[in-house]
């Protein structure tokens, strides 16, 4: 295993982003590399919270059991996809192991940072590249302290709005799920439930306000989430879902201009938004994947999304609590 350089590859105050790293390990050697994954867990896991990714390429993984061998070695709490609070349709491979996102491959999902629009989310992020597309389909990163810095000065009315005010997201659920929109996973899966009363107690106890539509969808507004976030370190991160939200969540329930607002109900300007979406595209590194990659994202410090492709293309994903 050596440290490498990758093309577009980030340097932040002397810091790669993301760090790279080679590895050139037949399949048969899977149990070897574990046992390497428990003896350098703790470095990497030290790495992450500086670099914000990590890279390995050539790894001896072939399979989502072999991924979840993966990520096993590494030891850490998981978080499940049926537990949390994501709108997107995915496929549980093992029960740590999901599909990435079900949405077409013309589909762009667009920077966030994972669950930062729900009161509950993970605090990392491991994907693994089982297939590559055949063009397209990268995994665009942004550093989110960079681009909070950024945006001090260039909007720093808005940075302060976000601060002090906070954010609310609405979306409307779908009753079944809809796999033509990124955001198509139906209200029943998304709240874990099984009728309407319980989708109720569900929302009230986390805060939320919701709307019955037609064709039994459910209209749900987030109560007042933090849009930044300060790290133990002290840095301060860009922490939501405001570009993802505003630029990508429209489909035949849910207007995506209308999704956000801030804390106190008063509406976020499009101006702005599109000021950060243009910041974070112009600050964003894409992750050309290879087939057999494995990345590891901290998601407080982090935002990812997913490139359009075409091609068959596989990204597999596990939660870290």
């Amino acid at each position: 295993m050596a440290k490498a350089s990758i093309s577009g590859q980030q340097f932040h105050a002397g810091v790669e982003f993301p760090r790279v790293y080679t590895v050139n390990a037949p399949a048969s050697d899977l149990p070897l590399w574990l046992s390497q994954v428990r003896e350098h867990k703790q470095e990497w896991l030290a790495q992450l919270s500086q670099h914000g990714a990590i890279l390995w390429r050539g790894l001896p993984l072939r399979t989502d059991l072999d991924f979840d061998a993966f990520i096993q070695a590494f030891d850490l709490p998981g978080f499940t996809y049926a537990e949390s609070l994501s709108n997107a349709v995915r496929r549980n491979r093992t029960p740590r192991v999901f599909t990435a996102n079900e949405a077409p491959p013309s589909v762009a999902i667009y920077l966030h940072h994972e669950m930062a629009q729900t009161p509950v989310y993970p605090s990392s992020l491991f994907f693994f590249c089982e297939h590559a597309a055949q063009s397209g389909g990268a995994t665009p990163l942004c550093r989110s302290d960079i681009l909070l810095q950024k945006l001090e000065q260039l909007l720093p009315g808005f940075v302060q709005d976000c601060a002090t005010k906070g954010v609310r997201y609405a979306n409307t659920m779908p009753a079944e799920e809809d796999l033509e929109s990124g955001q198509g996973r139906s209200w029943r899966n998304t709240l874990n439930v099984s009728d309407r009363a319980g989708a109720e107690a569900r929302l009230q106890k986390l805060g939320y306000a919701w709307q019955w539509l037609d064709a039994d969808s459910l209209k749900a507004t987030t109560p007042v989430l933090p849009a930044i976030r300060q790290l133990a370190d002290g840095r301060r991160v860009f922490f939501n879902q405001l570009i993802a939200a505003f630029r990508g969540w429209q489909d035949q329930r849910n207007d995506a201009g209308k999704s956000i607002r801030f804390g106190d109900d008063s509406p976020i300007a499009a101006d702005d938004m599109r000021q950060v979406i243009e910041l974070g595209d112009a600050l964003s590194f894409d992750l050309q994947w290879q087939t057999g990659d494995v990345a590891l994202v901290d998601n407080f410090l982090v935002m990812h999304g997913r490139r359009p492709y075409a091609g068959e293309r596989r990204v597999l994903a596990s939660l870290v609590a």
